[in-house]
């Protein structure tokens, strides 16, 4: 099994997002514009991901898994970034970065599954 590009740059955002939300909150930081717009790159990605999705599909590329899964998936995950952020706008605390941080950790995992769904079982 191969593992896309996709995956592979949907990793690093999340992952990068998660990393700058916790290193925020661990030096007790609110939430400022660095924190909220690594996780707007993430809601970003997932949107990229979704069109570039379609468009696969559109192309004859078929998914391993359910398609309806695969679909359930990605719009679950676009809703925890926009979760997170209504989280963070209103309570402007140190804990909201965690907040934002878990979403990107949330996304990740989800992405992860959704590599599962289109290409087939990764390794665990």
């Amino acid at each position: 099994m191969i593992v896309d590009g996709f995956f592979i740059t949907g990793a690093v955002i999340t992952l990068v997002s998660t990393l700058v939300c916790v290193v925020a909150a661990l030096i007790r930081q609110p939430p400022n514009d660095i924190t909220i717009l690594s996780v707007a790159a993430v809601e970003l990605f997932l949107l990229v991901y979704g069109v570039a999705a379609v468009f696969r599909q559109l192309g004859g590329e078929a998914i391993a898994g359910e398609t309806w899964e695969f679909w359930g998936y990605w719009l679950t995950a676009l809703l925890v970034p926009v979760a997170a952020f209504w989280w963070a706008i209103l309570e402007r605390s140190r804990w909201s970065n965690l907040v934002l941080g878990a979403a990107g950790l949330t996304v990740f995992v989800m992405l992860y599954r959704m590599e599962q769904i289109w290409d087939g079982a990764l390794p665990v």
